[in-house]
């Protein structure tokens, strides 16, 4: 299941989850693209969109594909961006503990040929940058930290990856794989698996998604005892601890891009609540059953106030007027907690959601997309969006993507700043 596939299970029971639940729900180039904006381009705003390889939710459209196959279906991605008027593409490209370019770490994904550690025969991630900037895109990496596996069978890995060489490192939570946040030497390996990425390539950024604890699972535990009995003695209580240990990893991810690519931006983009008004005062008025802070360990509000990241895309991916999280309540929320801190902020679209019948009435109006583009004129703090995800992006079903680039994207873009 891809990330948005589980949010969006959570946000079904958003409304019926029990509130505040904590437990069981650069120096070598910059790689700058297109240069400045001309010819009237629009410049400044984040125009960007996720292609999503977990599962082929986006590209490859399935396993084992050629290389020229591959390539072409990338390329297409890329030139639907350009079409679009997009400016910026996150790529993933570390969707469970493996790699789409030649890692010393971790294995090749099993998302290119099938077969995880079958080598593709090309590098996705280097083709990716090179094509990107061709276009006058922004090519950023996105990776996710701590997911292993979508299965829990350890012995289905590739005998080479580092989740079999270390078995004390993974814990099986919800029928899934996942590194043990807890540990430093899994911090440091995780961290040096990405960095390699950005060593090899003149990337423009370097993107995380919301998972750094898993989404709770009802009735299961996420069991780190060993590691909090370990090494969380100086914490008041576990979620402090583990709270700790995201931190740590974002700070140290942070200072290991700006040593090896100082012009490359990092980013993340979590959750869309931090924490509801009524479980905090400094929280959103929502009445989300998932919250970062409290069930993903992640203290989003902190890492943007405090300019540790570079620009925050919360997911804001509910409709004007939904109840429990209502996007003209969120946006305002995160304007707030952004101003004066040095981090940008860009607001991650759910522009798959549009014409879907499962979802809300709102979301069968082609023009509720573009509603949110006119509100976020409203909050100067508020510097681009970002689209999930590419495979709506290139199809665009209802034209919801084109009444976006009609209403607000009437002039191509340049760079982001």
């Amino acid at each position: 299941m891809s990330r948005r596939g589980f949010a969006a299970a959570a946000l079904a029971a958003l409304a019926t989850m029990t509130q505040g639940s904590a437990a069981p729900r650069p120096a070598q180039g910059t790689g700058a693209a297109g240069g400045p904006g001309r010819g009237g381009a629009a410049t400044g705003e984040m125009r960007g969109m996720w292609v999503a390889t977990v599962t082929n939710r986006d590209w490859p459209s399935r396993p084992g594909l050629s290389a020229g196959r591959q390539r072409a279906e990338l390329l297409a991605h890329l030139d639907a961006a350009v079409r679009a008027r997009l400016n910026t593409v996150m790529l993933q490209v570390r969707p469970t503990a493996d790699a789409l370019w030649p890692s010393p770490y971790e294995p090749w994904s099993q998302y290119l040929t099938g077969t995880q550690g079958a080598d593709p025969g090309w590098d996705p991630l280097g083709t990716a940058v090179t094509e990107a900037h061709a276009r006058g895109l922004q090519l950023h990496a996105w990776f996710n930290p701590y997911r292993v596996a979508l299965h829990a069978d350890p012995s289905r890995l590739a005998a080479s990856h580092p989740a079999r060489r270390n078995p004390g490192w993974v814990i099986p939570y919800g029928g899934k794989l996942y590194f043990d946040p807890g540990l430093p030497e899994v911090r440091a390996f995780v961290r040096e698996a990405m960095l390699d990425a950005v060593r090899r390539y003149p990337v423009d950024g370097v993107h995380f998604d919301d998972y750094f604890y898993p989404y709770p699972v009802a009735g299961q535990t996420f069991d780190d005892d060993a590691a909090y009995d370990r090494y969380g003695a100086a914490f008041p209580d576990r979620a402090a601890w583990r709270r700790d240990n995201v931190d740590r990893l974002v700070r140290e991810t942070a200072e290991g891009i700006r040593a090896i690519r100082p012009g490359a931006r990092f980013g993340i983009s979590p959750f869309g609540v931090w924490r509801n008004a009524d479980v905090d005062v400094r929280g959103s008025a929502t009445r989300a059953g998932v919250q970062s802070y409290d069930d993903l360990h992640a203290d989003t509000r902190k890492w943007a106030q405090e300019n540790w990241i570079d620009y925050i895309c919360p997911q804001l991916y509910w409709h004007i007027g939904f109840a429990a999280a209502d996007y003209a309540t969120l946006l305002p929320w995160w304007a707030d907690v952004v101003r004066g801190s040095g981090t940008r902020l860009y607001a991650g679209e759910a522009l798959y959601k549009a014409g879907d019948p499962a979802q809300p009435a709102a979301w069968q109006d082609p023009a509720e997309l573009s509603r949110h583009l006119t509100l976020a004129k409203r909050y100067p703090e508020v510097r681009g969006h970002v689209f999930f995800a590419a495979r709506e992006v290139t199809a665009d079903p209802v034209g919801a993507m084109a009444r976006v680039v009609a209403d607000h994207y009437g002039r191509p873009a340049g760079p982001p700043s």
